[in-house]
């Protein structure tokens, strides 16, 4: 019997919370950041250098996590991890009203980063302690769609208010404030709630006792990744797929928000938040559940290279906006295409990780490994990607990130397809 039930906790009192509560600080820190700088006047190479480095902690997640079997119990490491996240962003609230407030909130907004990645952690290894293999299966879909849900009310309902704060008071930092201070209330309540709610599994705690983690297992873990079939393209796969799109969603709101004079659209905070954080994140998801199924109908191999266009081809909406400056209507349409088009290919990915973490004595750990390399592939062109815009404007980079999609492509032909058995422990 599955620990939740045995402790008579219905997994649906659990699960959408605990998901939600994982997503919003990643869509808080490594997309909201980004708009909330530039309505504050930073300038697009700063954001894109500076917030590139937030995705640092997923990237070496997987150094700590040890640490989350080994000490203490999967449940505390969530509790404290949402006191912590509920004081990281409350501190970044009220850095905004300082005069060195860019470098005060990337640290509060840093410290949150590496908050979540430990929260994450410890809610996926809850999630295997608390719930039987038949209730992880069915609550896969459910803890991915309120994952997403965490998604939109962050980048869409948060941005829109705060844009409308703006409009009615005419206080950027004190908006942006307010719009932080929100979701730092929220992990107060979660962490309450969950104090309350969350069972305490049998098992929870005694994983490093289990499961040794002495530096040769670490160590063997790493090699046997290193290994595989044809590790070098799976690698490169990993780096190059999403290269385009790792440039793009760094000046994507900042080209929404910015000046026709200056290349962009000139939408408002709270349009934004509709057309992008709204519209485009409910298009990427819709993608994501369409790519998913796809692929359990037609499998991985043929869906592949249709879902690789899927993923590319919707660049070049970006590229007539930024030749046609359409009104906010329009934009809606096109962004929501190409965040549809994305939901499509980056299912395409994920499957793709899992199969090769499958084909593997160590699942967890591989993927683990995986969405570390996966992370560090958004980071590093996150890096360039605003000064490159500030160098050539928005027409030239966009069309630079349409070029950027064909080390994706080429890779593609060299990777392995098929997934083979798993080789013992």
């Amino acid at each position: 019997m599955a620990e939740a039930a045995a402790a008579g906790r219905n997994p649906w009192a659990i699960i959408p919370t605990l998901y939600f509560a994982s997503g919003l600080p990643y869509i808080l820190i490594n997309t909201v950041s980004v708009i909330l700088y530039k309505r504050m006047g930073i300038d697009n190479g700063r954001i894109a250098f500076w917030t590139s480095w937030l995705y640092l902690p997923w990237v070496i997640k997987m150094l700590w996590g040890p640490l989350v079997d080994m000490y203490s119990t999967k449940r505390n490491w969530i509790l404290w991890s949402q006191v912590a996240m509920a004081a990281a962003l409350a501190a970044a609230a009220m850095s905004l009203k300082q005069s060195g407030f860019f470098m005060m909130s990337l640290l509060f907004f840093t410290i949150g980063a590496f908050v979540s990645a430990t929260q994450d952690i410890a809610i996926d290894g809850f999630y295997m302690l608390a719930l039987s293999d038949k209730e992880q299966a069915f609550f896969a879909g459910i803890r991915a769609t309120f994952y997403r849900f965490a998604m939109i009310f962050g980048s869409g309902l948060l941005v829109a208010l705060a844009g409308r704060l703006e409009t009615s008071t005419g206080n950027t930092p004190a908006s942006w404030a307010a719009a932080l201070a929100l979701p730092a209330i929220l992990f107060v309540l979660l962490a309450a709630y969950h104090k309350l709610i969350l069972p305490q599994p049998s098992m929870d705690g005694q994983q490093g006792g289990r499961h040794v983690r002495s530096p040769a297992v670490f160590l063997e873990i790493m090699a046997s990744y290193f290994r595989q079939e044809r590790i070098g393209a799976t690698l490169a796969f990993i780096l190059l797929y999403r290269l385009a799109e790792a440039m793009l969603v760094k000046l994507a709101a900042p080209f929404l928000l910015d000046s026709r004079a200056a290349g962009g659209l000139g939408l408002t905070t709270a349009q934004v938040g509709v057309v992008y954080g709204t519209f485009g994140v409910a298009s990427l998801v819709v993608g994501g559940i369409l790519g998913g199924w796809l692929i359990a109908r037609y499998g991985f191999k043929r869906c592949l290279w249709p879902m690789v266009l899927a993923l590319h081809l919707p660049d070049v909406c970006f590229v007539y906006m930024a030749y046609a400056q359409p009104p906010a209507s329009l934009a809606c349409v096109l962004v929501s295409a190409e965040q549809f088009g994305y939901g499509i290919g980056f299912a395409a990915f994920t499957v793709y990780l899992l199969m090769r973490a499958g084909e593997s004595a160590y699942k967890t750990s591989h993927y683990a490994i995986s969405t570390g390399i996966m992370a560090l592939g958004m980071m590093v062109p996150g890096f360039a990607s605003g000064y490159i815009q500030q160098a050539v404007g928005y027409k030239a980079f966009f069309l630079i990130v349409c070029i950027a999609t064909l080390p994706g492509f080429l890779v593609i032909p060299f990777i392995p397809k098929e997934q083979r058995r798993m080789e013992s422990a």
